[in-house]
């Protein structure tokens, strides 16, 4: 079954790409002794990641989604051996790391709203909730022991054996991407919804009346579409700026480094980056309840909520084993929330906008970590890693809940009924 090579792919691919999560801003703090170099990591990836999310989006309705997943995931691949190749020639810089980051971004900013394109063309629509969970969980399982396995090699700086690792798990998925079916566009759906956005974009472009075009383009009036779609939704534009709020005030991982060298010891580095990720996995094995809920908007409000307060109260933890144990709690309700978002888009939007919408996913939910490394980064240097780290946490719990109120549409969603 194709979904079944692509969710065993991604398994083993994931796994491998903590390698290099872990490796890269270890590296960078090793070359520069400093927080603010690690968050700069996240800002050379964040232009190309929005940038190329919504590109990527776009092009994903218009053209064979199969082979733009390909040719996405060889550029990621190519900018692991390039890591790899530097690292061992002794030629690594800081700067040469910003840059490698910044390509391999690109390549995973088209990829992955491909990805979350392509699910609910392989699956059954009552099934995608599961297959939601069940590839988040496989995710979150990658990012336990992949990090906990990096930060053996790490720690004692063998950072081109990290790269290595990366680039041979990545040829799974290459295999598994081949593999697919032939995934070509389908014409946009006679809805009311699809009709309204793009008719207008279109009066906003031209300045008159045009009618829905049924061929997909891939331009950036079909990616303002999208964003003009989900501007004209409350469920989805919330589920969105409540997960920015809770990845750019909250995310603790650019302060990981310095944390552990300065706090808990150079060994702790692969716990604090699996940490979050561990309490995802719990999460995700005992998932089976989630399809179950039908206030769907309130528990990923809740969620986002809980996240917030268990970071802050991680940033205050004097020992290792309770700074990720409340990590894991932090990880356990992110799993919650990133489940009901992602099937809140897959399931409120109709296919022809779902390459797009999935692009702006993409953009928000691997976006949101990078501008919080940045504010990690720069909090740490004006005001320490624990105020940084703590006051992020309590602010994203507040911020998610000011939003909640004020804009109560979230609050009050539930998946539409199924037609049987």
């Amino acid at each position: 079954m194709p979904y079944r090579r692509l969710f065993l792919g991604l398994a083993v691919s994931n796994f491998g790409l903590q390698f290099t999560a872990v490796a890269v801003p270890v590296q960078m703090f090793q070359l520069t002794r400093s927080s603010l170099w690690v968050g700069l990591l996240g800002v050379a990836g964040l232009v190309p990641l929005v940038v190329f999310a919504l590109w990527g989006g776009a092009v994903a309705d218009a053209v064979d989604r199969r082979k733009l997943l390909l040719g996405a995931s060889l550029l990621m691949w190519a900018s692991t051996l390039v890591l790899l190749t530097i690292t061992a020639l002794g030629l690594t810089s800081p700067i040469l790391l910003l840059m490698l980051t910044a390509v391999q971004t690109t390549g995973f900013a088209v990829s992955a709203p491909t990805r979350g394109a392509i699910i609910p063309r392989l699956v059954e629509r009552h099934e995608i909730p599961a297959a939601n969970a069940l590839g988040t969980t496989a995710l979150n399982v990658s990012m336990t022991l992949g990090p906990l396995t990096a930060g053996l090699l790490v720690k004692d700086q063998l950072f081109a054996a990290a790269y290595a690792v990366d680039a041979i798990a990545f040829t799974v998925v290459l295999w598994a991407t081949m593999r697919l079916p032939s995934l070509l566009p389908k014409p946009v759906e006679d809805s009311r919804a699809v009709a309204q956005a793009e008719m207008s974009e279109a009066v906003a472009a031209d300045g008159v009346t045009a009618v829905v075009n049924p061929q997909r383009t891939a331009g950036w009036r079909e990616v303002r579409a999208g964003l003009s779609y989900i501007a004209a939704t409350p469920v989805l534009w919330l589920s969105l700026a409540i997960d920015i709020a809770a990845m750019v005030l909250a995310m603790p991982r650019a302060l990981f480094p310095e944390v552990a060298d300065e706090r808990y010891g150079p060994g702790s580095i692969g716990w604090l980056y699996a940490a979050i990720a561990i309490g995802s996995v719990l999460a995700g094995l005992t998932s089976g309840w989630i399809s179950r809920v039908h206030r769907q908007g309130m528990a990923l409000v809740v969620s986002v909520v809980l996240w917030g307060l268990a970071v802050a109260a991680a940033g205050l933890a004097p020992t290792l084993w309770l700074c990720v144990l409340l990590l894991a709690l932090g990880g356990a309700a992110d799993l919650v929330s990133a489940v009901y978002r992602q099937t809140i888009l897959q399931t409120y939007a109709p296919d022809g906008f779902q390459g797009r919408l999935q692009g702006v996913f993409f953009a928000v939910v691997a976006g949101g970590p990078r501008l919080g490394d940045l504010r990690a980064g720069l909090s740490a240097a004006l005001v320490g890693s624990t105020v940084a780290w703590v006051g992020g946490g309590v602010a994203a719990a507040v911020v998610a809940a000011a939003l909640a109120v004020l804009f109560p549409a979230l609050l009050r969603y539930t998946p539409p009924v199924r037609n049987s």
